[in-house]
C-alpha cells in the first residue's frame, strides 16, 4: 500500500461529529421507506385513492429515488455534496408537510415524487462526504459502517415509531417525522459539514440525466409489476426499453468530455467486482424480507406491529455486524471477509429452509439474524471499496453507481425471487384445494397466500381451516425454495468475491507505518 495511503491524515472531532450528522438523513431515509405501509388504511379511508393511485402513492417515492441518484451524485460533484445535501434537506422537509396535509390523492402522488427526488441527494451526497472526510483508509470503514448502521436503526424504528403516531394520530402525522430531522441538519450541517466538489468538472449533461432516469425507471417500473402481477408483455416492454435506453446512455458517456459518468471508474481494481457484490447482497436480502413479513403475519397471524417487533432482531443483526467489520477488516484481507460474510448469510438462508413446523418463529428469527450479521460486512466492505477506489472528485458519482446497483438489486430480489416463490405456491395449491372447497373461493386461494385467508374467512370452520393449513404448507414450501435459490447463490458470489477481490489489502495503519 502506498506512503501516500498509509500516511493520510486522521479525521478529528468535527469529522465524526459531522458523521453524526450525516446519519441523520440516512436513518430519516429508511424510515420514509417503511413507515407509509402502516398508514395506507387510514389514508385510503380519508381519500379513497383508486387501487391504481394507491399504487403510485406506495411506489413513487421509490421510483424517483432510483432513477436520479446518478443524477444527484454527479451533480453533487459538481456544485458542492453539502450544498447538494442541504438543498435536498430543505426540499425533503416542505414536500414531507405537503405530504402530511395532502387533501386528494393526486396531491400526495405528487409530493411523493417530491420526496423522492429530494430523498435521491441524501445517499449519494452523505457517502461522497465519508469519502472526503475520512482519508485514513480504517476510519473510513469504521464510518461507512456507521452509515450502514444508520440504514439499518431507521427501518427498525420506522414501523414502531410510525405505529405509535397512527395509534393516537391522522395518517399524515407519518410524514411530519422527517421534518424535525431536516431542520436540525440544515441548522447544524453549515458549520459542522466541509463542502466538497470537483474544481474542474464540466456542466451536467442534462441528456444524459433524461437518459438515465428513463432507464432505471423503466426497468424498475417492469421489475415492480411482475413482482406484484407476474410476467406480462408490458413488463417485458418496459424492461427492454429502459435496457436499450441504457445502452445508449452508456455510449453517449462514451463520447462526451465531460460524462454524467465516468466509465473508467469501472477500470479500478475491485470496483466493478464489489459493485455486483453489493447488488446481490442486496438482491437476496430484499427478495427475501418481502416472504418474512407476509410469513410473520399470514402464517403465524400476527398483527402489524407485533411483526415488526420481530423483525428489531433483524436490524440489530446488521447493526452489530457493521460495527464489527472495521475492527475484522483492519488484519483480514477484505476478500476473506466478503467471502465469509456471504458463506455465513448462505448458512442463515439455509435456516430459513427449515421454518415449516411448530418452531416457526424461532427458526425465522435465528434465520434472519445470522443472515443479517453476515451481509453487514458485505455491505460495508463493498461500500468502501466502491468510494475507496473512486479519486476523491468523482466520490459523488462513484457513490450514487453503487446506490443505483443497490436499489436494482432490491428490485430485482423482490421481482424474481417472489415469482420464483409466487409459482411454487400455486404449483403447490394446484391439486391441494380441499375437496368442497367452491370453485370461487379455491381459485382465489390458489391465487395468494391472502387470498386464501379470504376465501376461508366465510367458509364452515373445519374445511376453512383445512384450506388455511394447506394455503399456509404452500406459503412455507415457497420460502423454503426461495431460501435454498438464496443459499446457491450467496455461495457462487462467496467464490468470485474470494478471487476477485484477493488484490486487496487489509487497513492496518500501524503495520503500514512501521
Amino acid at each position: 500500500m502506498s506512503a501516500a495511503v498509509a500516511l493520510a491524515p486522521r479525521a478529528t472531532r468535527r469529522e465524526w461529529i459531522g458523521l453524526a450528522v450525516i446519519a441523520l438523513p440516512c436513518l430519516l431515509y429508511a424510515m420514509d421507506l417503511t413507515v407509509l405501509n402502516l398508514a395506507v388504511p387510514k389514508l385510503s379511508a380519508d381519500l379513497k385513492p383508486t387501487s391504481s393511485q394507491l399504487l403510485w402513492i406506495v411506489d413513487i417515492y421509490g421510483f424517483m429515488v432510483a432513477g436520479l441518484l446518478i443524477t444527484m451524485g454527479t451533480l453533487g460533484d459538481r456544485i458542492g455534496r453539502r450544498r447538494l445535501l442541504l438543498i435536498g434537506a430543505a426540499a425533503f422537509g416542505v414536500a414531507s408537510v405537503l405530504a402530511a396535509f395532502s387533501n386528494s390523492a393526486g396531491m400526495l402522488i405528487a409530493t411523493r415524487a417530491v420526496l423522492g427526488i429530494a430523498g435521491a441527494t441524501l445517499a449519494p451526497s452523505t457517502l461522497s462526504l465519508i469519502r472526503n472526510m475520512f482519508a485514513d483508509p480504517a476510519q473510513r470503514t469504521f464510518a461507512i459502517g456507521v452509515w450502514i448502521t444508520s440504514y439499518s436503526v431507521g427501518g427498525a424504528i420506522g414501523p414502531l415509531l410510525g405505529g405509535v403516531l397512527l395509534e393516537h394520530f391522522w395518517w399524515g402525522s407519518v410524514f411530519l417525522m422527517g421534518v424535525p430531522v431536516m431542520v436540525l441538519l440544515l441548522l447544524v450541517g453549515p458549520v459542522l459539514l466541509p463542502e466538497f466538489r470537483d474544481p474542474s468538472a464540466g456542466r451536467l449533461d442534462l441528456a444524459s440525466a433524461a437518459q438515465s432516469l428513463a432507464a432505471v425507471l423503466a426497468v424498475i417500473y417492469g421489475l415492480k409489476r411482475i413482482a406484484q402481477d407476474g410476467p406480462d408483455w408490458l413488463s417485458a416492454l418496459c424492461i427492454a426499453a429502459g435496457i436499450a435506453i441504457g445502452v445508449a446512455f452508456v455510449r453517449r458517456q462514451r463520447k462526451l468530455a465531460d460524462p454524467l459518468i465516468d466509465l473508467r471508474l469501472f477500470r479500478a481494481p475491485g470496483f466493478g467486482v464489489s459493485l455486483a457484490t453489493y447488488t446481490i447482497g442486496t438482491f437476496v436480502a430484499f427478495g427475501i424480507f418481502l416472504f418474512i413479513g407476509q410469513y410473520l403475519q399470514l402464517v403465524l397471524g400476527m398483527g402489524p406491529l407485533e411483526a415488526g417487533l420481530w423483525t428489531i432482531p433483524f436490524a440489530g443483526g446488521f447493526i452489530l455486524g457493521s460495527m464489527l467489520t472495521p475492527m475484522i477488516a483492519r488484519r483480514v484481507y477484505p476478500a476473506r471477509v466478503v467471502a465469509a460474510g456471504l458463506a455465513l448469510a448462505a448458512v442463515g438462508f439455509g435456516v430459513l429452509t427449515q421454518v415449516g413446523g411448530t418452531h416457526g418463529v424461532a427458526v425465522l428469527v435465528t434465520g434472519f439474524v445470522v443472515y443479517s450479521l453476515g451481509l453487514a460486512p458485505v455491505f460495508t466492505l463493498a461500500t468502501d471499496l466502491i468510494v475507496g477506489t473512486a479519486p476523491p472528485e468523482r466520490a459523488g458519482a462513484a457513490a450514487a453507481i453503487s446506490e443505483t446497483g443497490s436499489e436494482l438489486g432490491g428490485a430485482l430480489g423482490i421481482a424474481i425471487l417472489g415469482s420464483i416463490g409466487t409459482a411454487v405456491y400455486r404449483r403447490v395449491m394446484a391439486d391441494s384445494v380441499p375437496a368442497g372447497v367452491p370453485p370461487d373461493a379455491a381459485e382465489l386461494a390458489r391465487s395468494t397466500l391472502g387470498g386464501a385467508l379470504a376465501a376461508a374467512e366465510p367458509l364452515p370452520d373445519p374445511l376453512g381451516a383445512a384450506l388455511l393449513d394447506t394455503a399456509r404448507e404452500a406459503f412455507a414450501q415457497s420460502l423454503d425454495l426461495v431460501a435454498l435459490t438464496s443459499v446457491m447463490i450467496l455461495i457462487v458470489t462467496a467464490i468470485v468475491a474470494a478471487v476477485r477481490l484477493r488484490s486487496a489489502k487489509p487497513v492496518n495503519p500501524v503495520k503500514e507505518k512501521s
